[in-house]
């Protein structure tokens, strides 16, 4: 049965035109951009790199950097390296966290918000920051897959650097009031295409927990999305596409699993392999038990089954604020001891069940990506067009591609059964059950009968909160309604009026949560809904663009979030608590 159409997809009579994108992207010829990195280990690119430390068996490393300013960025860049250095340690790659303002083209950046990372004005800046130490520069998040895909894909190749991204984020990610979906589609195809018409290969990196893999309940259809990307990014477009995960892997045999099998269909060396954040918490010394938990893992993986992932130590204050670079050197030492004690662990290490469900990964993988193309060639979906079924993808998003063609569906309106279930999902029902069992009922019965309804959304793209929040009030039989992800104020007020809830709750995470609340209240003022409870709970901080501290580093705002009207929540249980006391 066809249940997706061509004319439910596009709404547009015509698209843009693949080969005048092509010819378009073609005409800028090569560049030939060069670094600290390149010039140090005397390599084309960090796929030839990659290549000789695989040879080598050889763990890499991975830091993320990208202080609000240039200069600290820069002291980041240098200082890591050369400390690193002195302990006989070392790190291998850089990811640069620029800013989601440099997702919008650069004479419309102004008009929109800031958020906590580096905005880079021009060519020179991002060549200063790429010459600061000879470390693999990366430029992954809000480069392509954003309107500004084409201008800072071309200042990145300018500076050296040979791993550029994030595609994940085309199929996920929405700028905050930024709707032209066709826009951001035709400069990433474009973007894509000029990096496969260079004279060094260029890793098109895509973070699949960015993508349509952390939506995803089925791991085969994670690395089913790899299937994908592959079939647009190197056989459509001729590039070489290159991946990253463990956000959310934080079950060891299936972040092994997962590992073995995307190591099976690869075609290149993958970026990194990102450390699990989502089992992160307030508690630094039971972080480091988490970070060494994930990190052995990985390094095992790499030692037995080496794929050039360069492994990602995240600093153990990751989940309450932006690391300082001591405590990115401090991660790191720790990464480095714990390779070396790794290989004395190999000889315990037992592959054979994680093998066996990375074929059956691979397996459902292949089924789920061939399900995909012949059910949208069915829809009228030219799928050898590679603009056309990246907007398709993009449009249908990842629940209800995996509705219809997820590969371990026993009957077509049966309840999924997953080939193996997504770790991170399974945490969140797990976590919100517990939210339901721990629950006093009278303050339940007391937001029931009051007929709560409560909209809940996100200021950003991480979504994981705000799953916890809708999946906790659901198994309590408390109404939602979905506010959306990435939600504009405005937008998330229309819902709210629309679907007559009663409170909103927010989830936030960059550096954005005053600001955010502040625009919130204005939209309700307008509408005379200041009488509606807002709750508020995530990373609650804010950079001053008016009084800005030395480094530009977030500055905790719950208190004035408080006095401004908000109700700031660290758990699911004082939203209730507090919703019921308002019944």
């Amino acid at each position: 049965m066809i249940t997706l159409h061509r004319k439910h997809i596009f709404s547009e009579t015509v698209l843009p035109d693949i080969e005048a994108i092509r010819a378009e992207a073609l005409s800028i010829g090569t560049i030939s951009g060069n670094c600290a990195f390149l010039e140090h280990y005397n390599v084309e690119s960090e796929y030839d790199y990659k290549k000789t430390q695989i040879s080598q068996n050889r763990v890499m490393l991975h830091a993320q950097i990208g202080y609000r300013s240039l200069e600290r960025s820069q002291t980041a860049y240098s200082s890591i390296y050369y400390q690193l250095q002195d302990k006989h340690c070392n790190v291998d790659r850089y990811g640069i966290c620029l800013d989601w303002s440099m997702g919008y083209p650069e004479e419309q950046r102004l008009k929109f918000s800031r958020g906590t990372g580096l905005i880079l004005q021009h060519i020179e800046e991002y060549q200063a920051l790429t010459e600061s130490a000879p470390v693999a520069p990366h430029f992954g998040d809000f480069v392509m897959g954003m309107p500004a895909a084409m201008e800072n894909t071309i200042a990145a190749l300018h500076a050296g650097s040979t791993s550029i991204g994030n595609l994940g984020q085309f199929f996920t990610f929405r700028l905050p009031g930024w709707n032209d979906d066709q826009v951001i589609a035709e400069q990433t195809v474009k973007a894509i295409l000029l990096c496969a018409n260079q004279s060094r290969k260029i890793l098109i990196h895509s973070n699949l927990d960015d993508g349509f893999a952390a939506l995803f309940t089925d791991i085969a259809c994670a690395l089913g999305a790899v299937l994908l990307e592959q079939y647009i990014v190197d056989d459509l477009l001729g590039g070489n596409v290159s991946h990253c995960y463990g956000h959310t892997y934080s079950e060891p045999l299936a972040r092994l699993a997962f590992q073995r099998g995307l190591a099976s269909v690869s075609r290149t060396p993958g970026t990194m392999v990102y450390g699990n954040t989502t089992i992160y918490g307030d508690d630094l010394t039971m972080n480091y038990a988490n970070l060494g938990s994930y990190l052995l893992v990985d390094a095992l993986a790499q030692q037995t089954r080496p794929t050039g992932h360069a492994l990602n130590p995240v600093p153990v204050t990751e989940a309450q604020r932006i690391p300082s670079i001591d405590e990115i050197i401090d991660a790191h030492l720790f990464a480095n001891q714990l390779i070396k004690n790794a290989a004395g662990y190999a000889p315990l290490f037992d592959c054979e069940s994680s093998e066996s469900i990375a074929d059956e990964l691979v397996e459902g993988a292949t089924r789920f990506k061939n399900n995909v193309i012949s059910g949208l060639d069915a829809a009228g979906v030219d799928t050898t067009n590679a603009l056309e079924l990246l907007l398709a993808l993009r449009r249908i998003g990842a629940r209800r591609l995996e509705h219809e063609f997820a590969p371990g569906r026993s009957e077509l309106d049966g309840p999924y059964e997953p080939i193996f279930e997504a770790s991170a999902l399974r945490e969140i029902n797990k976590n919100a059950q517990t939210v339901a069992e721990n629950t006093e009922k009278t303050k339940v019965n007391k937001i029931i009968q009051f007929g709560h309804k409560v909209c809940v959304a996100t200021t950003d793209v991480h979504e994981y909160g705000k799953l916890l929040v809708m999946k906790s009030l659901e198994e309590l039989e408390v109404n939602t309604e979905d506010g959306g992800v990435c939600t504009d104020a405005e937008e998330l007020i229309q819902t709210v009026i629309r679907t007559h809830c009663t409170a909103i709750a927010i989830s936030t995470y960059n550096g954005v949560a005053l600001s955010y609340f502040n625009e919130l209240k204005d939209c309700m003022s307008l509408h005379d809904l200041l009488h509606i409870p807002v709750y508020i709970g995530g990373k609650l901080n804010q950079v001053d663009d008016i009084n800005p501290t030395l480094d530009e580093l977030p500055q905790e705002v719950s208190e004035t979030l408080w006095t401004s009207g908000a109700i700031p929540c660290a758990t699911v249980d004082e939203l209730i608590s507090d919703l019921a006391n308002r019944s």
